[in-house]
């Protein structure tokens, strides 16, 4: 398997060195010259997440160093029950895929343990900088992975105000080898210093830098395997083909489903459900792409004006990336928290209400037509503050989560500058 630039598609790198390098040197992100296509029922669905993960993504390891590791970083990163739940009742279409049972709560904790093992037999002697930008999660689930490996030290940029206290919590209280730097600005100014961190090419090389937000493939390959895995079990069920609705921020989430209905999954119709912010709404009603300032929401994980992924999306064929968008605003967020958990009990976070108030506008006939899949993609606890005075009651936290509430904190700051964000990198250097 050979990865293309989605900026220059004649330069090819191996797997492992786009997992590497996590963006092209071109500032592209990297594709796979060709998505695999596997003929239905030669990857059993009957196995563990983790042995239908490895055969699933194998096509992507073949002939590469990682392909004898595959097995073994599978075994690692999916060890944590993935339910797929009737929230509202068995005698309802709606199934929620709850991603949020790994050890931070949140569906990012796939990836980032993926990503994490990946780097430890790719990293050599001297370890790796993983630089990341977070909108909330993600930050939380690279440094729970990276702490304590001796393969990578992980510098994690979050916008300032933008995060839930929770969140920041879990962004900040990871050992010595994770540093989470507060940015004055919102997520798009963290994931565009991530980005002209990566396209300076002697400071990436000064510190190894590699990447674990979703431009980095090696975070959307195992959600495209839970996502295939998840389709397969809803089609048995139900004898059609699934619709998937996702929460859609960044859209690694979105493409990752995508790829994996490209790849022969039985995926039916996709619904990527945004909050405020409107770049991918406006795009699917008038079919040009324009970036906007992000808005702050109650889905904050979700606030991002410019999608990196939507070049990748856009990079597949017409028909894999045929989608539809439905936006929630705050108050169709806060209403439909409330009115589930009064109907049924279930809770639900700012992010995946989005999903379930995006499948009650379907309709009852579009609901009965087929299973629908909401990605619920985060533990309702971390953004306590939101939901309890929503649904009258106390969330109680995991017990992963709850271990996160005697940690001490640490965090630097810094302006939305690349001149600073260099001066930090290189301070933490000497310091490691």
């Amino acid at each position: 398997m050979k990865l293309l630039s989605t900026c220059d598609r004649d330069a090819a790198f191996s797997l492992s060195e786009a997992l590497r390098l996590g963006a092209a040197p071109d500032g592209g992100l990297f594709m796979p010259a060709h998505v695999p296509v596997h003929v239905r029922g030669s990857v059993p669905s009957d196995r563990s997440l983790a042995e239908f993960a490895a055969d699933w993504l194998r096509p992507f390891f073949a002939d590469d160093t990682l392909e004898g590791e595959l097995d073994a970083i599978c075994a690692e990163a999916f060890t944590f029950p993935v339910p797929l739940v009737a929230p509202l009742g068995t005698d309802r279409s709606l199934r929620a895929l709850e991603l949020f049972h790994g050890p931070t709560g949140a569906f990012k904790d796939f990836g980032a343990r993926f990503l994490m093992g990946c780097f430890d037999r790719l990293a050599g002697s001297e370890p790796l900088t993983v630089l990341a930008a977070t909108s909330g999660d993600t930050g939380g689930a690279v440094g729970c992975a990276a702490e304590n490996r001796r393969s990578a030290r992980a510098v994690i940029l979050f916008p300032a105000g933008r995060v839930s206290p929770f969140q920041e919590r879990q962004l900040t209280c990871w050992a010595d080898n994770v540093t989470a730097v507060e940015v004055e600005g919102d997520f798009d100014d963290c994931q565009r210093l991530v980005k002209a961190a990566f396209a300076q090419p002697h400071l990436s090389a000064a510190h190894r830098l590699t990447s674990a937000n979703s431009i980095n493939l090696g975070r959307l390959l195992p959600q495209a395997a839970y996502c295939a895995h998840a389709a397969f079990r809803a089609a048995e069920n139900s004898g059609e083909l699934p619709g998937f609705i996702v929460p859609s921020g960044n859209l690694g989430h979105g493409f990752a489903l995508l790829l994996a209905r490209a790849m022969g999954a039985p995926v039916g119709p996709v619904i990527l459900a945004t909050n405020a912010n409107r770049t991918l709404l406006e795009w699917h009603r008038t079919g040009r792409y324009e970036a906007r300032p992000s808005v702050a929401t109650l889905a904050n994980a979700m606030d991002v004006g410019n999608p990196s992924n939507f070049e990748r999306v856009a990079a597949l064929d017409p028909g894999a990336a045929e989608v539809t968008v439905e936006l929630v605003n705050d108050d169709a967020i806060k209403a439909r928290i409330a009115a589930d958990y009064a109907a049924s009990g279930y809770v639900w976070c700012p992010h995946s209400a989005i999903a379930a108030e995006t499948w009650h506008r379907l309709g009852a006939k579009r609901q009965g037509e087929r299973a629908w899949v909401t990605a619920a993609t985060a533990h309702p606890f971390k953004f306590a503050e939101t939901v309890e005075p929503l649904i009258g009651s106390a969330v109680e936290p995991s017990p992963a989560l709850a271990s996160i509430e005697g940690r001490s904190t640490a965090k630097q700051h810094i302006p939305a500058r690349l001149e600073a964000l260099a001066e930090l990198l290189d301070r933490e250097k000497v310091a490691a």
